[in-house]
Parts: structure tokens; sequence; C-alpha cells
């Protein structure tokens, strides 16, 4: 069977190097049983994934793992949980410190833990006064012991150096990284490691246009069935043409097809192996995929394998800019399709 890689975070904190998504549990992304994605949770535990990623305004799925640790006692202990701590857009210019002990406490009760492993912080609006004095409450937060460590989550570099500069022991940055999106590469990355922030990767697999379900496909128009196709195929449209994407997909199945893998395993691999990258998020619905996230430990990617792809990916148009830039634009593409007071939705947990 397949061994998991972990690694250490922080001193004393380890993870595994696959953690479990939760965005896809949220709402916009379909049905969701309830009861099944409870099981789900624990077969991946069972399996050697046992960190999981989640956050305040994912509908329903801090509530979904708390009761995960209630159902399963035993492998509650294993798991490392990752929340996120974002605030709506429309409370910022209100955030004050009870906001944030509140908003907090909240993901402490649905969790079912007197301490949150990792909280990730995002401010949608750095023109909004305050990104800077929430974070100094979360590391208030922190020394009375409601959170172990702090993290951050699709920030540019700017504006987490001003956290870094204030004082923020920031441990970790959350952002999206993959063969299409190379934007941690140009700023990011460099600044993390000079300050020692891991970084955490999501988007390696493009929602899953990373897949052969894909190669030979016409471009798809959409609308699309779910957020995640929509999100990504902006990113793919800034990387270039659907004709350079399909040489890329094609390259990935002949670097797999030499290992025994798929697309996605490659793609996954390729970004675990980036300088700095403790973990990469899988957005998984489902057991459906283990068996194949497993092998992502099965195999390395070789020089030349390397090569193949940066071929194709050198012939690139973007995605331009820092991270999160283009995103931060609320009246351009990628924009548009935030969610930026998703708190303010009925949080019942799932049915």
């Amino acid at each position: 069977m397949s061994q998991v890689e972990r690694i250490e975070l922080t001193p004393g904190y380890t993870m595994s190097r696959l953690l479990k998504g939760g965005w896809h549990l949220a709402g916009g992304h379909g049905q969701v049983d309830r009861s099944q994605a409870i099981k789900d949770m624990a077969a991946f535990v069972e399996a050697g994934i046992t960190s999981f990623d989640c956050a305040d305004h994912y509908i329903g799925v801090e509530e979904l793992i708390g009761d995960f640790r209630r159902d399963y006692p035993s492998l509650a202990p294993l798991v490392q949980v990752h929340t996120k701590f974002v605030p709506d857009l429309g409370a910022l210019a209100s955030m004050n410190r009870q906001s944030v002990v509140s908003i907090i406490d909240r993901s402490l009760k649905r969790l079912r833990v007197e301490q949150l492993d990792l909280v990730q912080y995002f401010w949608w609006d750095w023109n909004v006064k305050g990104a800077v004095e929430t974070a100094l409450v979360l590391k208030e937060l922190q020394q009375e012991g409601k959170i172990a460590r702090i993290g951050v989550t699709n920030f540019n570099t700017g504006y987490l150096a001003e956290l870094v500069d204030a004082g923020v022991p920031v441990v970790a940055n959350q952002i999206q990284y993959s063969l299409v999106d190379r934007r941690p590469d140009w700023k990011m990355n460099a600044y993390c490691q000079a300050h020692g922030i891991k970084i955490l990767t999501y988007g390696h697999l493009l929602g899953g246009f990373f897949s052969e379900d894909w190669l030979g496909k016409p471009e798809p128009k959409g609308p699309f069935e779910n957020r995640s196709w929509t999100k990504y195929k902006l990113i793919i449209d800034e990387f270039g043409e659907w004709s350079l994407f399909q040489e890329l997909l094609a390259a990935l199945q002949r670097v797999g097809q030499r290992h025994g893998v798929g697309i996605g395993e490659v793609a996954v691999r390729w970004v675990l192996d980036r300088p700095n990258v403790a973990g990469c998020i899988i957005g998984a619905t489902s057991t459906r995929h283990l068996a194949r996230n497993l092998k992502i430990f099965d195999f390395a990617l070789s020089r030349e394998d390397r090569a193949e792809l940066a071929l194709v990916t050198d012939n690139r148009r973007g995605p331009p800019g820092d991270c999160y830039q283009l995103e931060n634009d609320r009246n351009g593409p990628h924009g548009r399709i935030m969610r930026y007071n998703q708190n303010e939705i009925n949080q019942k947990p799932a049915a």
C-alpha cells in the first residue's frame, strides 16, 4: 500500500502532504450526502491522509468535520484540521476584537475542539482599514490558547509582508499553484522561504481539467455545472489558447504512462516537488479517486519528465502578476465570480 508522505510544518507538528479539501463539500458543488461524507473522512484518515482543509465560510463543512470527530473518536486524535478565518466583505468595516473572538469560538464549537490547529486568515479588501489589527487579534487568541498556529491564504506578497512586519507569526500560506498557474514562482515563494513560511497549495488539478476526460476534447464554453470549472477555465484562458492546454494534457499523459499513473497524479506530483511546498489540497467529494491519489507517492518525476512539461509551459501567456492579483479585481472576470459575503448564507449543515 502506498505510504503517504508527511512533513513537519512547524516544530513538533506534522501533517500529511496531501490534504483532504472541504470546498467541494460546501455550497455550489451539488448535493452532499452527509452520512457518506463523514464515512469518507474516516477512509481518508485510515489511508494516511490525516490533514483536512476547511473554512468558516465553507457552508456546513466545519460541522461535518466536527461530527466526524464525534462519530470516530479513535481516528479524531490523528487528524490535523486547517480552517480559515474569512470575514465577509460587508463585515470588514465593523470588524473588532469581539467579532474575531466570536468567529473563532464558532469554529471551535463546530469542529468540537478546544484549540484550532491552524487558522488561515484572509481580508477581502485592504482599502478597508483593520486588516493588520484583525490579524493581531488572532495572535492574541493564539497566546490565549484558542489557536495553535496562524497562516494566511490568498494574500499578495505585499499584504503578507505587512502582517509579518507587524509581528504576526505566520507559519503557512495557502495559495493557488499549478503547472498552469505559476504566479507563486514570480515573487511569493521566495518571500515565504526567506521568512520561514511553508506553502500549502490548491488548484493543482484545475478543478478537474487536468484529467484524461478533457484530453482531445473541444474547448468548453460554459456555463459550467459547478463553481470549480468556472473558476479554473478562466485560469486556463490566462495560461494560453485551448490548444496549448491540450498540448500540456498530452505531455502529462506521456509522462504519466511512463510511470503507470494518470494526468492528475503527475500534475500534483509536480507541485509537491516545488521548493517550499509542504502540501497539496485535493478537493475530494468522495473516495472515488482515493486510490489514484495515493499513487502520487509511488513515483518520482525525472529531469526528462520535467523538461518535457516545460517545453509546453514555457509558451504560456500568463496568468500575470502576483498571487491573487487577478482575483482581487472585483470588476474583472475572476473577481466577478467570487462570493464575498458567504457567511451571510444560512449555514445549516448539509442535508
